[in-house]
């Protein structure tokens, strides 16, 4: 069974890089979306690290630049290459109320 997605995710310093889908990834499914619907709206990077990724750049910039471009990287990886293996996995989603 593969991690459920959650809405307000615990961030690590950086997203995985592994070519293959991670455990992590699982749980931050939601977390990409948002970060993708931020880019596409060309959102100000530190607005939506406040907001996505619960981090103040404005205490560390350079530490919270970082893992917001590692994880919109990894967000956009994911609808390139590893949206084919979310499917391929057979991960049975939960329903939401």
């Amino acid at each position: 069974m593969f991690p459920r997605p959650e809405i307000e995710p615990t961030f690590q310093d950086l997203a995985p890089t592994e070519p293959f889908l991670t455990p992590y990834d699982f749980k931050m499914l939601v977390a990409y979306l948002r970060l993708l619907d931020a880019a596409e709206d060309e959102a100000n990077w530190k607005e939506v690290a406040r907001i996505v990724l619960r981090h103040d750049p404005d205490a560390d910039p350079a530490r919270t630049r970082r893992c917001w471009e590692s994880h919109l990287a990894r967000a956009e990886w994911m609808t390139h290459t590893g949206h084919r293996l979310l499917l391929a996995s057979g991960a049975e989603w939960p329903r939401y109320h």
